[in-house]
């Protein structure tokens, strides 16, 4: 019968490396529970399981580039009480992921719409989806540089190809040169593919104006809107000086 020390280059080589650092613990415990073999078996291997998953979150969060730690749990709900708290929640659940819906995020400026929006996407990378966080600018930016290098359709790829496609800001400033293209392409891609979690300053009625003529916004919009939840957030900004000294 091998020993432990034999069992370890076993438990490398098939990579087990949450077996490892939990067997002699396992190992004591079905000695003092007594437990059956069966069940001696479930918890180990349930180990790997845990370590595997939690592995594959902490990449996809790390692949979704977040600004930083945005958790729903951390989410002042009573500042603007007006914000549909319920409604939030019920996004988090993230089953607009499994229906490839998109979540339109309208409201002022520091309402808390990018914190919401990151916090969707948390949620949704902790449920095993791949998501990617990103800024209009930023994706206006590294797509017209794509156009020049002529590396387009793979840039493009990496705003296509996540479950979850996070766009901060969208129409905080009007859209130049191929940029209105650029957003056609990306709802256009995604269109009953993937889902899209956008935040806004604009009404939804303004969007259209974001495309260069009628023909363009209308197909544009048709696509975002037609399996999509809009949620209008109201209330003061919270970076507003006021707020500190109230």
């Amino acid at each position: 019968m091998g020993t432990l020390d034999d069992l370890v280059p076993v438990l490398k080589k098939l990579r087990l490396s949450g077996v490892m650092k939990t067997i002699d613990l396992r190992k004591r415990e079905a000695l003092e529970d007594d437990l059956g073999i069966d069940e001696f078996l479930h918890r180990l291997l349930q180990d790997e399981v845990e370590r595997r998953d939690a592995k594959q979150t902490e990449v996809r969060m790390r692949r979704a580039n977040f600004e930083g730690t945005k958790r729903l749990e951390d989410f002042d709900f009573t500042f603007n009480p007006k914000i549909p708290k319920q409604r939030i929640i019920d996004l988090a659940a993230c089953h607009f992921v499994e229906r490839k819906d998109n979540v339109l995020l309208i409201g002022p400026t520091g309402v808390g719409k990018s914190h919401l929006a990151q916090a969707i996407g948390e949620r949704a990378c902790r449920s095993g989806s791949s998501v990617l966080y990103t800024s209009a600018q930023r994706l206006f930016t590294q797509l017209r540089g794509s156009r020049a290098d002529g590396t387009y359709e793979k840039k493009l790829l990496r705003f296509t190809t996540p479950e979850v496609l996070v766009i901060d800001d969208l129409g905080l400033r009007p859209l130049e040169r191929e940029e209105p293209l650029d957003l056609y392409e990306v709802i256009r891609a995604r269109y009953e593919v993937g889902s899209m979690v956008i935040t806004s300053n604009r009404a939804i009625e303004e969007w259209y104006g974001l495309f260069p003529d009628d023909l363009m916004a209308s197909a544009a919009m048709d696509r975002l809107l037609h399996h999509a939840e809009v949620v209008v957030l109201e209330g003061q900004s919270y970076r507003n000086p006021t707020r500190k000294a109230s």
